[in-house]
């Protein structure tokens, strides 16, 4: 008889992302349902978190607690270098307890964030070359991948890559830009985004006139590039947003601020104080479910992060994007909507309105466009599973899994 797979998911799960955690809670999923009797575990950033939502055994994924605060003193940072060697044991030592381990989606592969090559690309290079050494199978699952211009993050990001067991990504762009790093990308495949196999929730009844919009913020301050003007992009961000809904209030349109991480907080404080109006309202939504729900509610959604563009086009609300990087304009053209990008960089708020109207004037057409997109996305996915499922457990081990083909 087989003992069960011992299966871990690795990431920044339980931080405070909703996308992140998203991801984990679409692969969660899919294991209970085609693998029920494989055991699992997290090596993770929230690992409190994550044990107590998704009731899994959680590790933390450094061992020194203070990784993400800026280090100024001596003391903190000999803290900060000694347990960049502590975690080379911490992490192998997980990893070679597991059969498999599960990288759920997320931008582990890029860059379009401020980012430093010893913080995250480190542990995720430790955790492939752990895999590599003990026989491990480490597995990027729909991923997200850009150009990278810092040497060092790079360097680490591709032999991160390299080193995995099976990758696939979340649009063509990602798989594209591992290419061009140097990585054998001849079997690798595109899937949707692994939020788009997460529950959709039930339609809300249709609100009369005027209806909800649903604007997501963003904590955004550029790319791993910008950190010189990191302020300013921040200030022009900011002060376009608050005018775009400034104007929707002066048209008499109720307005819902939307969040997709902890830091974007400031951000809907500061808008809120600066409209100051009954018709603004911020939703505190603990989970990419939550999200969903504000967004089928609503009349039409103009969002920022990535995940909050997501969960919009998933549950077949017109969507405007406030594009930060190539990966939100792939997703939005996949859904049929490229038309409706604005750039999170130089928003205009006048030009957005113009935007935001023509978009809204499409929306019955849009709504179906839509649900064709995600019929495609859903059948996408059964086939990512199988396809994770052949390549990771034991072909005997999951007589559940059937492919799109054999769907009736």
């Amino acid at each position: 008889m087989r003992s069960p797979a011992r299966v871990g998911v690795f990431g920044l799960l339980g931080s405070g992302n909703l996308g992140n955690d998203g991801s984990l809670e679409a692969v969660l999923g899919y294991l209970r349902a085609e693998h029920p009797g494989a055991v699992v575990d997290a090596l993770c950033g929230g690992p409190e978190v994550v044990a107590a939502r998704y009731r899994i055994p959680a590790t933390r994924l450094h061992w020194n607690r203070g990784e993400y605060r800026t280090a100024s003193r001596a003391g903190a940072v000999a803290a900060k270098g000694l347990g960049k060697v502590v975690d080379v044991f911490r992490t192998a030592a997980w990893v070679r307890r597991h059969d498999v381990v599960i990288v759920p989606g997320m931008g582990v592969l890029e860059a379009t964030l401020p980012l430093r090559p010893w913080g995250f690309p480190y542990s995720l290079f430790l955790l492939c070359a752990s895999g590599r050494l003990f026989g491990t199978r480490v597995a990027l699952v729909g991923v997200g991948a850009g150009p990278i211009g810092n040497r060092p993050t790079r360097a680490l990001v591709r032999w991160s890559a390299r080193l995995a067991a099976y990758r696939s990504y979340r649009d063509t762009q990602s798989r594209d830009a591992m290419r061009e790093m140097g990585v054998d990308t001849a079997r690798d495949e595109v899937y949707p985004d692994l939020a788009f196999a997460l529950p959709t929730p039930a339609p809300s009844a249709a609100p009369g006139p005027p209806g909800p919009v649903c604007v997501g913020v963003m904590a955004f301050h550029g790319g791993n590039d910008d950190r010189a003007r990191a302020e300013e992009i921040h200030r022009r961000y900011l002060d376009g947003t608050t005018r775009f809904v400034r104007a929707l209030v002066q048209d008499g349109r109720p307005v819902r601020l939307l969040t997709g991480d902890a830091c974007d907080v400031a951000v809907v404080d500061a808008i809120l104080d600066a409209v100051d109006s009954p018709l603004v309202t911020a939703a505190e939504a603990a989970s990419l479910a939550d999200l969903m729900d504000e967004m089928a509610a609503a009349d039409t959604v103009v969002a920022t992060r990535y995940h909050n563009l997501v969960c919009a086009l998933k549950v077949g609300t017109p969507t405007l994007a406030l594009s930060y990087a190539a990966k939100s304009d792939a997703l939005m053209a996949r859904m049929g909507l490229g038309a409706y990008c604005h750039p999170a960089r130089e928003v205009d708020a006048d030009r957005l309105i113009e935007q935001f109207r023509a978009l809204e004037k499409r929306a019955a057409e849009l709504r179906q466009t839509l649900a064709e997109r995600n019929r495609l996305a859903a059948r996408q996915l059964q086939d990512q599973f199988a396809a994770l499922t052949a390549t990771l457990f034991p072909a005997h081990d999951h007589p559940h899994v059937r492919t799109r083909q054999e769907t009736p």
